[in-house]
């Protein structure tokens, strides 16, 4: 019988969400956009390079600051970057920076909140007086100071971005959980001697998916936005790297002489890309929401 139930429980997102997911996303045509753009965005950072392939780490002082041209299709930088083949470079720490970190966040923030609402009681009220704290210090301060102090590389800034980014998914799971814990499958695995690990891993987490996919979609739009505030300040990845933040903040000046094509390109890249995660985020949310099945 436990292990009807058990079944049951594990199967329980297949009952609650069933084959059209996939359909019902589909209908979402400014979500199915935003997955567009997404992996538009992925093949022209990480295929673009070797189709177009330019010397980011050297300067050139005899093309600095040409116009777009045949042999410059977006032009050049201060330092005589190709500006094209710049975006491509700035936006593989972009988006590798956003991807990991979100990712980081939200299991950061699943675990947590995963054992704070089904541990409940003091547990509970403890973990989450940490996530208040948390959530009142503003992320982007936080990481102002720690860049401030040191320079962080790639590796760096993805560890703390997520350690700064994972209180919001840590409540959403909580809440999850707290619904969850009270459903019979659980009640009765607890009762014919189950572990709370096990409760948490077969039943808890599983059956949280929807609520922890779409997080991660807001979270990685979050992240790739942070990485854009930090180094636009200047206290981001070091040169030679760059990203389209760190590309914002080096054009800034120029867009006053009119080199527009130093600064609306990477600006531009940052507006879409995170328009498309938070367009994917809204469309997931839609299609796992029990409430839209047609």
């Amino acid at each position: 019988m436990s292990g009807r139930v058990e079944t049951a429980g594990r199967w329980g997102l297949v009952a609650r969400f069933p084959a059209p997911l996939g359909a019902r996303f589909a209908r979402n045509k400014l979500a199915v956009a935003g997955v567009s753009v997404v992996c538009l965005f992925l093949l022209f950072c990480f295929i673009g390079p070797l189709l177009y392939s330019t010397d980011q780490t050297h300067t050139d002082l005899t093309q600095v600051n040409l116009p777009p041209s045949g042999s410059h299709w977006l032009g050049t930088d201060a330092v005589g970057h190709d500006q094209l083949g710049r975006l491509m470079y700035g936006g593989q720490v972009s988006l590798l920076v956003g991807l990991t970190a979100g990712v980081l966040a939200t299991v950061i923030g699943t675990l947590w909140g995963a054992v704070a609402g089904y541990a409940g009681g003091w547990v509970d009220a403890v973990m989450m007086r940490v996530v208040d704290a948390g959530i009142a210090i503003p992320a982007l301060f936080i990481l102002l100071v720690v860049s401030a102090i040191t320079s962080p590389g790639t590796p760096g800034l993805i560890v703390i971005l997520g350690l700064v980014s994972w209180l919001v998914p840590s409540r959403l799971v909580r809440a999850e959980t707290l619904t969850l814990k009270n459903r019979d499958y659980v009640l009765t695995l607890r009762a014919t001697g189950g572990t709370h690990g096990r409760a948490i891993r077969r039943h808890i987490l599983p059956n949280s998916v929807s609520t922890i996919v779409v997080a991660a979609t807001f979270q990685i739009a979050d992240a790739i936005l942070l990485v854009a505030y930090v180094s636009y300040l200047g206290l981001g990845v070091q040169p030679p790297k760059t990203d389209w933040g760190g590309m914002l903040s080096a054009g800034l000046t120029a867009a006053y002489s009119g080199r527009w094509w130093l600064i609306v390109p990477p600006g531009l890249a940052i507006i879409l890309v995170v328009c498309a995660f938070n367009a994917i985020g809204d469309g997931l949310r839609d299609a796992f929401d029990v409430k839209g099945r047609g």
